[in-house]
């Protein structure tokens, strides 16, 4: 089988941290699409609109290696095109990202809660990544991992694409060690220490994920450190990375997360309430660098805020 060629560069810039868009025009066996405006309107007029997709292409939003796109151009099979898309309205998130380390392959950050790690969805721009690349000068950095939305703490940057794989595949063979803190109730019924194992699912659309019957594919151990009053300091350690792990077994012991506006109990969607964030801190982060062989260990500057 033939390899693909490698795509070239992208002619446009990034744009508030945003890589372009970029589309491989696909085959048409059929003969379909005359033009380059026939296709983009087959594939993006009732996302955006006709008028939109006519909109873009005057304005020359559509380009292509030579320069910008007309309407009129010939469907052309494997031709690159890229584009900005519109950026959606963005409430913004009115915390810093902090950087806990950088040198020339790396970026520790110190991602804020209520500050999504990378564009998905409705946050595009409002996003750890965009912020950072902004910052920092640094338009190829990618994240190793993500980092929940509402969840604050300790993310692994990389700076140099060809870079990247190396760290993520840390993650993927659960070679770092990861530790949250968590402000929750106290309970003396709660046995603690104890490690939680089950089976958590989360489907597509769904706001929570849920315990299920059958095979665990998480384990969290967990461990009360401070006591004030009703509310308790946990130790949180994940030995997988199932999404809401921590969340969904805090709840399970009923000890839900203070501020956790999914659990026990999805709430409406709203404005974002800043004055109430999810009482969750991802506070180190432990490996052994996979180009140096040093081990790597780096710790939240970060604070719950739950206790006072």
């Amino acid at each position: 089988m033939r390899r693909r060629a490698k795509a070239p560069v992208a002619p446009l810039p990034q744009r508030d941290g945003i890589d372009p868009v970029r589309l491989r025009l696909p085959e048409d066996p059929e003969g379909v699409w005359a033009t380059v405006r026939e296709h983009l309107l087959d594939r993006y007029g009732a996302a955006v609109g006709t008028g939109r997709v006519e909109e873009m292409l005057g304005a020359g939003r559509f380009v292509g290696v030579d320069g910008p796109v007309t309407g009129d151009d010939p469907y052309t099979v494997g031709r690159y095109l890229w584009f900005h898309r519109d950026f959606p309205v963005e409430e913004p998130v009115p915390f810093p990202v902090g950087v806990v380390y950088r040198d020339e392959r790396i970026v520790v950050a110190d991602k804020p809660h209520f500050l999504a790690t990378m564009p998905r969805g409705r946050h595009v721009t409002q996003t750890a990544l965009a912020r950072l690349r902004r910052e920092l000068e640094l338009p190829c950095l990618q994240p190793a991992h993500r980092l929940d939305r509402l969840t604050a703490g300790l993310v692994l940057c990389v700076v140099r694409p060809e870079d990247r794989g190396a760290y993520q595949t840390l993650f993927r063979d659960r070679l770092v060690r990861k530790e949250y803190e968590a402000v929750a109730p106290y309970d003396p019924v709660v046995e603690l220490p104890v490690t939680v194992r089950s089976r958590i699912e989360k489907e597509r659309g769904v706001m929570a994920a849920r315990e299920v019957p059958g095979e665990p594919n998480s384990e969290s151990r967990i461990a009360l450190v401070e006591r004030r009053g009703g509310l308790g300091r946990y130790r949180l350690v994940p030995e997988t990375g199932r999404t809401h792990q921590l969340r969904v077994h805090m709840n399970a012991l009923g000890l839900p997360i203070l501020h956790d506006p999914i659990y026990p109990v999805v709430r409406e969607d709203g404005p974002e309430d800043f004055r109430r964030p999810l009482q969750l801190l991802a506070r180190t982060l432990e490996f052994t660098d996979p180009f140096t062989g040093v081990p790597r260990r780096f710790e939240s500057r970060l604070a719950l805020s739950g206790l006072g």
